[in-house]
């Protein structure tokens, strides 16, 4: 009996090491990189080349997870428990979380709101000395209802020329402000700058060469196999735009160009983390979807992002990979 449970254990040892290290001898890696559901993405990386990633709390009060090689994940706990939860919205939803590190601290800005209602939902903001938390609410940045704009939502942090800014907004306008210098407050009296229009949500930009890139997702995210979210860009030389797509059109008029869409095996796909690059020197972006084989949650899928000779972002196919070269980091 002694022998047999040893052959058991010896047995799922050895299926475990070649599950856990498939991408080290294959170099492939298979989306979805995270069955679970993970939407709306955040990643960064610490000094110790460590990648964290968070997302919209279908695991309640902010899932984090973290790896080494952006394949394999590790749950390590939630930003929040019930008892630290942010209270900006008491019966809301934490969702589209950001995260950054802001004068030696990690800092999580959040959305939080009840699903339709569209002038009570918000922004808040919390910290942390550990990017695997725990967090501590510092509160509300603003309402919808304090400051005029419907579905104030879905954070995004940027430092440009020594100033820290917030862009957000979800099918009601992308629009930005000026933060402090801790980040963690409205300037006072800053100007509120509209970027985009009504079609879009979940923006995040990239600045390269010239340009800032204004990612953002248009469509549906939340209707499983129906769903029509897809991931768009347009671009300018000025951090507040305007921003446009290939055709020098506005997407203040609703313009864009397309970077993800669906395809047969993954279908609403959107709503993108930060742009990571790997030791190749390789861009790497994460973004959630539905998987027409799993399609009860909003899974986690990785792509690389190239660059065209005219510098506009795209995939290869045009939709998630099913499979293809790993990032490199070792």
């Amino acid at each position: 009996m002694k022998r047999i449970l040893s052959y058991i254990i010896l047995f799922f040892q050895f299926v475990s090491f070649g599950c856990s290290n498939s991408g080290a001898i294959t170099n492939e890696y298979y989306n979805p990189v995270l069955s679970i559901s993970t939407p709306d993405p955040t990643i960064m990386k610490t000094l110790d080349g460590t990648f964290y990633l968070y997302g919209t709390e279908d695991i309640r009060n902010v899932p984090i997870y973290k790896s080494s090689n952006l394949i394999d994940w590790q749950f390590i706990g939630t930003a929040f428990t019930d008892e630290s939860r942010p209270k900006l919205e008491p019966e809301g939803s934490i969702s589209a979380p950001e995260i950054n590190y802001i004068n030696g601290r990690y800092v999580l800005y959040y959305s939080m709101s009840v699903l339709g209602e569209e002038w009570t939902c918000g922004i808040g903001v919390a910290v942390s000395d550990n990017p695997e938390g725990p967090f501590m609410d510092k509160g509300k940045l603003f309402r919808s209802d304090e400051i005029g704009i419907k579905n104030s939502i879905d954070p995004f942090y940027i430092e440009d020329e020594g100033k820290k800014y917030l862009f957000w907004g979800s099918f009601r306008g992308i629009y930005a402000t000026e933060l402090t210098d801790d980040g963690l407050s409205l300037k006072p009296d800053a100007k509120i700058w509209q970027i985009a229009g009504s079609l879009f949500e979940g923006t995040y930009i990239h600045k390269r060469d010239d340009y800032y890139y204004m990612f953002a997702s248009v469509g549906s995210c939340c209707k499983g196999i129906e769903s029509t979210y897809q991931l768009v860009v347009g671009r300018s030389k000025s951090l507040f735009g305007p921003y446009t797509n290939k055709d020098d059109k506005r997407m203040l008029d609703g313009n864009y160009t397309r970077v993800i869409g669906s395809n047969e095996r993954f279908v609403g796909n959107g709503h993108c983390s930060q742009i990571v690059q790997d030791k190749s020197n390789n861009d790497w972006i994460f973004l959630h979807g539905v998987d027409v084989d799993n399609p009860q949650c909003r899974v986690l899928l990785l792509n690389q992002v190239k660059w065209d000779a005219k510098g506009w972002p795209y995939v290869e196919g045009g939709s998630p990979s099913l499979n293809a070269s790993s990032p490199r980091f070792s």
